[in-house]
């Protein structure tokens, strides 16, 4: 399997033409850029923001050409310390255009099967997955690009779903 790395994920931004939606089912995430922020964070230091500079840059111009970027975060209640703050820090990216929904994972409807083996995914267009892929600690190995038809469309049929049912960041209170 090829992977691309995040970098190389990110660039899909440049060329997504109306929705990118990400499906988030981790509770836990290893990212060097966030190592930092994290730690301050758990040691109750104050965080400007700055790693987070590329990325609302990114976002920016992609909301501001209309186009629409949106997440389902499932998680698990209580949270673990990195969703309590993840979920702090979701006003980032609602200031730059992101919709971000949450999804207590025991409000998932019984019966419903994730595709690519369960792991998170972005879908441009409704015709792109880039999905992820993790070692044991939650670091991101890279991104699988898929484009297969079939499975394209069971993303799709997720993202429905998830996205109809998942509680908007301002009404959700873990």
């Amino acid at each position: 399997m090829d992977l691309i790395t995040s970098a190389q994920r990110d660039e899909l931004f440049n060329s997504f033409e109306r929705d990118a939606f990400h499906l988030e089912l981790r509770d836990d995430y290893g990212s060097p850029v966030e190592d930092t922020p994290y730690a301050r964070w758990q040691r109750g230091e104050p965080d400007d923001f700055a790693w987070l500079g590329p990325w609302r840059k990114l976002m920016r111009r992609a909301t501001g050409e209309g186009k629409t970027v949106r997440r389902v975060r499932v998680v698990t209640e209580p949270h673990s310390q990195y969703v309590t703050w993840e979920h702090s820090n979701t006003v980032e990216n609602l200031a730059v255009g992101e919709d971000i929904r949450w999804l207590p994972r025991h409000q998932i409807p019984e019966g419903i099967t994730f595709p690519v083996e369960g792991n998170d995914w972005w879908l441009y267009d409704d015709k792109l997955l880039a999905v992820g892929h993790f070692d044991s600690e939650g670091r991101v190995l890279g991104s699988e690009l898929i484009t297969d038809p079939v499975i394209v469309a069971e993303c799709v049929h997720v993202r429905d779903l998830l996205w109809g049912l998942a509680i908007s960041h301002g009404e959700y209170k873990p």
